[in-house]
């Protein structure tokens, strides 16, 4: 039996982190962002399409993520194509995994879980959290983002409490000591649970 394991949680909550505890603890972990990152460099399975639908997207044989910003920022309704070229791909990216994987335990990190119906297809979820204002302070402390980008990006996430009402786990990421232990607990947990199945 494998049980999967949804991992979420808003923008510098600490989410990559918190996954990377669980992979230390002996999970095998599935990175949604990774798997657009593969999908959309060289070679990768989203190239094809997406050269076809926004050619000015391609830039040396790959997928940027910048050209596509501007493409999405000039016809917002370009998104939802992308979606249909990029969802199906990321499915199957998922699906091998979890043919691949030999753990118990597999962990998959979706920021958008709730957002995108993911939760549907898990077993549990566990949502990462933290205080507004640590959050606010670790995203702009990174240089990648101004405060208005940040902004938009919570805009567009459902809001930290509604998910973590929607989840079975907890995880607060205030010090990584209490966020191991409390990765170190849900495993526990979730191992009582397939032992008693």
């Amino acid at each position: 039996m494998t049980f999967k394991l949804g991992l979420t949680g808003s923008i510098g909550m600490g989410k990559s982190t918190t996954a990377k505890m669980f992979a230390q603890a002996g999970c095998d972990v599935w990175d949604a962002d990774a798997a657009v990152h593969r999908l959309y460099s060289k070679g990768g399975a989203a190239v094809a399409p997406m050269s076809v639908a926004f050619p000015s997207a391609i830039a040396e044989g790959a997928v940027s993520r910048d050209a596509l910003r501007e493409v999405i920022g000039a016809d917002p309704s370009a998104l939802k194509i992308i979606e249909t070229i990029v969802h199906p791909l990321v499915g199957e990216d998922r699906a091998r995994f979890i043919a691949e994987s030999n753990k118990d335990i597999l962990v998959f990190d979706i920021p958008l879980l709730f957002e995108t119906g993911g939760d549907q297809r898990m077993d549990a979820v566990a949502c990462v959290f933290t205080d507004a204002d640590t959050q606010r302070t670790r995203v702009l402390e990174r240089g990648t983002m101004s405060e208005m980008q940040f902004e938009q990006i919570l805009a567009k996430q459902m809001p930290i409490e509604e998910k973590r009402a929607r989840s079975n786990y907890e995880i607060e990421t205030d010090t990584l000591e209490h966020a191991q232990a409390q990765v170190l607990a849900v495993i526990e947990d979730i191992k009582g649970m397939m032992r008693d199945a």
